[in-house]
């Protein structure tokens, strides 16, 4: 089968691999549609750390069942199907203690290698993160469950609430998720606050009621001025820029809540106004992954078509167009492609 790897940074390869062949409790499914990712441009501009190259990449799809492991009875060949590339274990501290995003092995045994034809899907998350896919859902559509997954966690540690002015930091497919999320929660106001006028100018598409270029306005003032001077009720940041980490509580009004959902560079640290979070009492929140719980979720709210998606897919390559669509992304251009194995048959 063809499967790209990952040999050094910016470097992809199209290999010719043996097909998966599942073990017990596994399953293989036939890639229909794969989705790049801000985590995919960044391990192939530079590495990444919990990722030894050469590497299969990808990670979020959808697909349909190739061949089944023995004990597998849930699902058989041709079944159309959804997941997500992780799964906790089940039994370790965190897993027992209701914190499966945070399990000892869940980064360690992740699945890499959806930038395929085939990927082996292990017995966990076929137990736990594999669910059928409906008809009237796309594949492409399928495909967003893992990185919507990540939002509604987040959104269940910190919830979204009906009638407060919400600020997301970062005009990217994760925060015009959240935008859509804050949006069907009953959010009374979306502010987005992000660079590059084609994605504010889909955020405003999307429902935010104002969008703010950081590189051309001062993002204090509008928002003060859009709150009568308090700031917003919530404040979400999604860039994993540490100067946004910082600015997010100077942006929030007293006893509101900041959600740090980007992820910073490793080692990076960040300084914040210890009177400002004391006496104002600034709730900050960080937040990492999903549980089996938020896939759920996630899935429900796909389904339902409460979150359309299609609105984020910028276009649609082969396997081998993959460097194409990376090249678009760090040139600023589009929010997610499509990757079709299917199409380079």
């Amino acid at each position: 089968m063809k499967s790209l790897f990952l040999t050094a940074p910016g470097c992809l390869e199209l290999r010719d691999t043996p097909p998966p062949v599942p073990g017990a409790g596994e399953l293989v499914v036939e890639i229909r549609a794969a989705l790049t990712c801000g985590t995919d441009l960044k391990t192939w501009r530079r590495g990444h750390p919990k990722i030894p190259l050469p590497s299969p990449f990808g990670h979020e799809f959808a697909g349909t069942v190739a061949a089944v492991g023995q004990g597998v009875t849930t699902f058989r060949p041709g079944d159309e199907v959804m997941a997500v590339h992780s799964a906790p274990c089940g039994h370790c501290f965190y897993c027992r203690a209701g914190q499966e995003n945070l399990c000892d092995q869940v980064m360690e045994n992740k699945v890499l290698g959806a930038f395929a034809e085939q990927i082996l899907l292990p017995a966990p998350i076929v137990e736990r993160n594999l669910y059928p896919k409906p008809p009237q859902l796309s594949f492409e559509a399928a495909a967003f469950l893992e990185p919507l997954a990540c939002v509604v966690y987040a959104a269940q540690v910190q919830p979204l609430r009906g009638g407060e002015t919400v600020l997301i930091l970062g005009g990217g497919p994760i925060g015009l998720l959240f935008l859509l999320l804050a949006r069907a929660r009953g959010a009374g106001r979306v502010i987005v606050a992000g660079r590059r006028a084609p994605r504010l100018q889909q955020a405003h598409r999307l429902g935010a009621d104002l969008v703010i270029d950081v590189d051309r306005d001062d993002a204090l003032a509008q928002v003060l001025a859009a709150t009568d001077g308090r700031g917003a009720d919530q404040v979400i940041e999604c860039t994993g820029r540490p100067e946004a980490w910082e600015i997010s509580p100077r942006l929030v009004r007293k006893g509101g809540r900041v959600l740090l959902y980007g992820g910073c560079p490793g080692g990076t640290t960040v300084c914040f106004d210890t009177g400002r979070l004391h006496y104002d009492e600034i709730t900050l929140q960080g937040v990492f992954h999903f549980t089996p719980r938020a896939v759920a979720a996630a899935r429900e709210l796909l389904i339902e078509g409460i979150i359309d998606v299609e609105p984020l897919i910028s276009g649609r390559f082969p396997l081998s167009g993959l460097e194409s669509a990376l090249l678009l992304l760090a040139q600023g251009e589009g929010l997610k492609y499509a990757i079709l194995p299917g199409e380079e048959r």
